[in-house]
């Protein structure tokens, strides 16, 4: 299924073009993500002549914290450094360097928690850093991974993490192995988690409630904790780029809209592994089929705007008589609605809910519809319909 593993370093990642265009305007530049994103190989193949370390590694990162005058002595700079959270005092010297060099391209970051990394660099290098994030493959780049072209199944089950392309890795396990050192290392630390099988179980939770309205109280009932810690668990979950809190739009609509957010996972497989999905032929037959390929389009369609290096500006609409759009792209004013079918044929009636969006809103974007099979055309009121491996274009072309 796979290329072989030198294809890491031959792929060109989307967001290439934009990271080169911000080091060439920007004194650093700090790239954040999940874990196996490809954010390190991401960097060595955009900057290879640069210097290059590792927070991660014990002895780097001790000298870094107990001799910083040294560490920059021994890592000049133009420099990638890895994992800055784990030693944000960098920041301080790093904004000193900066000032005195004035150049641009000096020094390259990556870090993979939002909330450690982006207090850091508020304090400490505002307006000297563009802000990066890199997610997983987009459908393009997995495909590029892919030596057959994969299917939506074997999207939704085996995800879109790099090294298991790279590595030839059972889906399976790699995302139990990936849950695994989440939890024992990233939660641990921004989390005072005193049962680590209610923190799981929550997760197992969360993967069945895809797509849907989170509802902290009826989270907090069935695993035992209060909605408090539900809460302060979803941020903690969503600064380590496990999940995405996609918002409702309720400005200026004049409706009685939902003002609370809807539940994606960052990595499709990885909420495939949290529902006991064993084998892909398994996906096509889960009751939450749906709900999976809505996940991923969403966070197509934010891998899209981040790669770019734009806000998400992405958003669904609800009103308070049910009636929905999966996903509301915003550019500008304008308001683009796209409805997501995981159905691999297509029916005329799956544009019925933009029809009501545009009767409701006075909005008059014809939108989309993607959804799982391969058509492409418009239909005689102009709405967009493209099937999933041609979302992306479809992004490209608003």
């Amino acid at each position: 299924m796979h290329k072989n593993t030198i294809f890491a370093n031959m792929i060109k990642r989307k967001i290439q073009q934009t990271l080169q265009e911000l080091a060439a305007t920007y004194p650093v530049v700090t790239i954040s993500g999940p874990r196996q994103a490809g954010k390190t190989t991401l960097t060595k193949m955009v900057f290879p002549d640069y210097t290059y370390c590792n927070l991660e590694h014990p002895q780097t990162r001790l000298l870094a914290q107990q001799d910083p005058v040294s560490f920059f002595k021994q890592h000049p700079s133009p420099l990638i450094i890895d994992e800055i959270q784990h030693v944000p005092e960098l920041l301080s010297y790093i904004q000193v360097k900066v000032d005195e060099k004035r150049e641009n391209g000096q020094y390259i970051l990556t870090g993979s928690q939002q909330l450690n990394v982006n207090s850091a660099i508020t304090q400490s290098l505002a307006g000297r850093t563009a802000l990066l994030t890199l997610l997983p493959f987009t459908i393009e780049e997995a495909a590029e991974a892919s030596e057959n072209k994969p299917s939506r199944d074997a999207l939704l089950y085996g995800g879109f993490l790099p090294r298991i392309y790279d590595q030839h890795q059972q889906p399976g396990i790699a995302y139990r192995n990936y849950l695994q050192t989440y939890v024992e290392r990233d939660v641990r630390q921004l989390l005072n988690l005193k049962d680590l099988q209610t923190f799981e179980k929550f997760l197992h939770l969360l993967a069945g409630r895809i797509g849907q309205i989170i509802n902290l109280n009826s989270l907090a009932n069935d695993t035992g904790v209060s909605a408090t810690t539900i809460s302060n668990w979803l941020s903690v979950l969503e600064a380590s780029y496990i999940i995405y809190r996609l918002t409702p739009i309720y400005e200026n609509l004049g409706k009685r809209l939902i003002k609370s957010p809807k539940l994606y996972f960052v990595e499709t497989g990885l909420a495939s592994f949290l529902l006991d999905i064993e084998e892909e032929k398994l996906i096509a037959r889960d009751p939450l089929l749906g709900g999976l390929f809505e996940n991923m389009i969403v966070i197509e369609a934010l891998k899209h705007r981040l790669n770019l290096g734009m806000n998400p500006n992405l958003f669904f609409y609800r009103d308070s008589n049910r009636n929905e759009v999966d996903l509301i792209l915003k550019k500008g004013r304008d308001l683009h609605p796209v409805e997501i079918k995981a159905s691999m044929t297509w029916h005329n009636d799956f544009t019925k809910n933009i029809h009501r969006f545009h009767q409701l809103t006075n909005t008059n974007n014809p939108g989309g519809v993607v959804y799982g099979g391969e058509l492409q055309f418009k239909t005689q009121d102009e709405v967009a319909v493209t099937g999933f491996e041609k979302f992306p274009k479809f992004l490209e072309s608003l």
